[in-house]
């Protein structure tokens, strides 16, 4: 290493080999010796390009939005075929009839239904409005009764009065018979005292004795109209508890009667919101014999076939492709690859069937792409075990050609961080993902 030793240089020379002396004497081996060097060099000089490392995607051409991909036509209810419309190829506006049905199910096969409907409703809300007035008129009648019982006990209020009174008056007599009889006796027995002196003769006695039995028989008189005051007084008193309960009878029977009434006429409305509902039903269901189309476009394809054929509710009647929509490409990833996809990002796509020249590594010398944006990312796995990734055309570069349909299949390169060829190739052995480079935002100071 430090040439302090002669023993360091090789002994043998390469001169003594057959094959380093036939190559060096002739012409043309000395000219493939130079290629070859001229290769290797070239070759060594290449691994120390710039190679753009990217993510390839295949996928097919889609519509941005999801209601202006193609769909079918379905049937919401089961019929029998009776006349078509349209055929394949037709342009339809939105609201055109493509397919005429008729009806399969018993319940619906009148064709009366719908006015027989409308007419049991009217017969429903005719018995509503009776039943109201018949509320109105028991509301009515229970006011009368409540007005008529106020008279009845305000007439037996009098009676007690009265009788009160009565009883007054004829306790007052009473009083003052009872002071006559005590008159009437004083007088009797001094009468009958002064007869026995002598000093009265015998008919002021009689006389005296006949005005006792008066005035004794008038105060029996006195007490027995006391008692028959006292006896009205009575009946008044029971003629209110009579009134009460005779007037309470009748307004809890006009209340019975009153929500009974209230009864069947919250049942009616309930009813009538039935048969209502049953009627916008068969009125819906009869324009759904002609079976519409949901959006202008073009039939492509009638999945269903000749007249008189049933059909059940929600099956296929035809294919139909919008005529307007906007282009996008769905393409699919690599699930190693997906952390190096974000929404906005820019895109490379180019076509089937479109004339193209792509080098993934030098997307600048490329020819036939297109400048797309990643608009969408699915978090969910597709069946063929890769990511969905949505993209639409860059409105910054050149647009994608109108001739393209959907369905066509196209190819998306994800441009990522730009490296050296042989760190590429050392990448790619080695199994690791490309370098996620990612633009540092430019921020700005604001001057105050």
């Amino acid at each position: 290493m430090l040439n302090i030793s002669d023993n360091n240089k090789p002994k043998q020379s390469l001169d003594e080999f057959k094959t380093i002396r036939t190559l060096e004497n002739k012409t043309h081996y000395k000219i493939l010796n130079k290629i070859i060097i001229g290769i290797s060099i070239l070759t060594l000089a290449m691994l120390f390009l710039p190679w753009t490392q990217n993510i390839s995607g295949f996928g097919a051409v889609t519509t941005l939005k999801p209601n202006q991909r193609p769909q079918s036509i379905q049937s919401v209810i089961s019929g029998r075929i009776e006349k078509w419309y349209v055929q394949e190829g037709d342009f339809v506006q939105k609201g055109d009839t493509i397919l005429f049905i008729s009806e399969i199910k018993e319940e619906y096969m009148d064709p009366n239904l719908v006015s027989n409907t409308k007419n049991q409703v009217d017969a429903k809300k005719s018995a509503v409005e009776s039943y109201e007035s018949k509320v109105v008129s028991l509301e009515n009648q229970l006011q009368a009764i409540e007005a008529e019982k106020k008279l009845k006990l305000a007439q037996a209020n009098n009676k007690i009065k009265q009788a009160h009174l009565k009883i007054k008056s004829d306790s007052m007599d009473l009083v003052a018979v009872n002071t006559q009889i005590k008159i009437a006796t004083t007088q009797f027995n001094r009468a009958v005292k002064l007869n026995s002196e002598g000093l009265k003769p015998l008919t002021d006695v009689e006389e005296k004795r006949l005005k006792l039995q008066e005035a004794e028989a008038k105060i029996i008189n006195q007490e027995n109209k006391l008692l028959s005051s006292k006896n009205d007084l009575i009946n008044a008193q029971v003629e209110i508890s009579r009134i009460n309960a005779e007037y309470s009878e009748k307004a809890a029977k006009s209340k019975s009667d009153k929500f009974t009434a209230l009864s069947s006429q919250y049942d009616a409305k309930a009813q009538v919101n039935k048969l209502e509902n049953q009627h916008a039903n068969y009125s819906i269901r009869n324009n759904m014999y002609y079976i519409k189309a949901a959006q202008s476009g073009y039939i492509n394809r009638a999945l269903q076939s000749g007249i008189g054929e049933t059909i059940k509710e929600g099956t296929a009647i035809a294919t139909i492709m919008p005529s307007s929509y906007e282009i996008a490409v769905e393409t699919y990833v690599d699930p190693i690859d997906l952390p190096l996809i974000h929404k906005g990002e820019k895109v490379r796509v180019w076509f089937d069937g479109w004339p193209t020249i792509v080098f993934s590594g030098w997307p600048d010398i490329s020819y036939g792409t297109f400048g797309g944006t990643i608009v969408a990312i699915e978090n969910f796995i597709s069946p063929n075990g890769k990511y969905r990734v949505l993209i639409a055309p860059d409105k910054n570069e050149a647009k994608w050609p109108k001739e393209l349909s959907i369905g066509s299949g196209a190819q998306t390169l994800a441009l990522l961080d730009t490296v050296p060829i042989w760190f590429e190739i050392w990448r790619v052995l080695n199994g690791f993902p490309p370098n996620y480079y990612k633009q540092e935002a430019k921020t700005t100071k604001e001057k105050k």
